[in-house]
């Protein structure tokens, strides 16, 4: 069991002065600010009226969904007790700590205002976000690769990496895993099929449901080899708390696929 040493990465980018510029921060500035691009590409593209003004408007939104959601997802689903005893530490996002379900529960709420104050059709946009969201989590794994945080469980496959904070025992690196899966196959796959397919655009809430039902099944399988939560461990006797949340995901997931299919309401194309 020797594994491949863990590349002596930098957990801080670069300073700005005294600033300190981690590549947590960029993973979060180049998937917010990449998918604001695209978006934007998008609406042009189908003339949506979720127009570049309306996205520009609503980048602010979704930034704080994200971060406020993930933060306060991680302290609810994965440390509560910590954060109960210290709870100043809940503001210390420096110190990593976010969750991607609480996340997406932000963002969806965020997005719902929105659209609600817009008048714009909550699943048509959702559709387009979908669409992007997998960019971010691409940069996000691999920031997590690049902190030596949320590792596989020991492994003597070829590939398997000891990571400093896993007590140099080689382990699976499951944030790549987690970045090609959820991240960059995701994205091809729904990009290609929102470019390419006009009927499945025009199918309200189709790709809100793919991008539920693949992410959550993606995520499920990479848990069985991810080091759960030392806070948390195991939930009936095998499974994670990550698989845990992904059930109700996935069945949404589901619901929408079987809508969009099933709905014969005629709407317009456009959100």
């Amino acid at each position: 069991m020797i594994g491949l040493a863990f590349p002596n990465i930098d957990p801080v980018a670069f300073h700005i002065g005294f600033f300190a510029i981690r590549w947590y921060s960029l993973a979060y500035i180049f998937g917010i600010f990449g998918s604001w691009f695209l978006l934007r590409k998008m609406s042009i593209f189908t003339k949506s009226a979720f127009t570049v003004l309306k996205i520009d408007d609503f980048l602010i939104w979704g930034m704080l969904g994200i971060i406020l959601g993930g933060r306060l997802g991680y302290v609810l689903f994965y440390n509560l007790p910590y954060y109960k005893e210290y709870p100043m530490e809940i503001f210390a996002l420096w110190n990593g700590g976010m969750s991607f379900h609480g996340g997406l529960i932000g963002f969806v709420i965020s997005t719902l205002l929105f659209c609600f104050l817009k008048k714009l059709n909550p699943l048509k946009v959702g559709d387009m976000f979908a669409c992007v969201a997998p960019l971010g989590l691409l940069f996000g794994r691999l920031a997590n690769f690049a902190n030596g945080e949320l590792f596989g469980r020991k492994t003597n496959v070829p590939w398997a990496i000891r990571f400093p904070m896993g007590g140099y025992l080689p382990r699976h690196p499951s944030q790549l895993y987690e970045a090609f899966g959820e991240g960059l196959f995701l994205f091809l796959l729904l990009s290609f099929l929102w470019w390419r397919f006009d009927k499945l655009r025009e199918k309200k809430g189709f790709f809100v449901g793919l991008f539920f039902t693949l992410y959550g099944l993606i995520r499920f399988g990479i848990e069985y080899v991810r080091e759960p939560d030392e806070q948390i461990g195991f939930l009936f006797h095998s499974f994670t708390m990550g698989q845990l949340l992904c059930l109700p995901m996935i069945l949404i997931g589901l619901s929408f696929i079987f809508y969009a299919f099933i709905s014969s309401k005629k709407e317009p194309s456009h959100a």
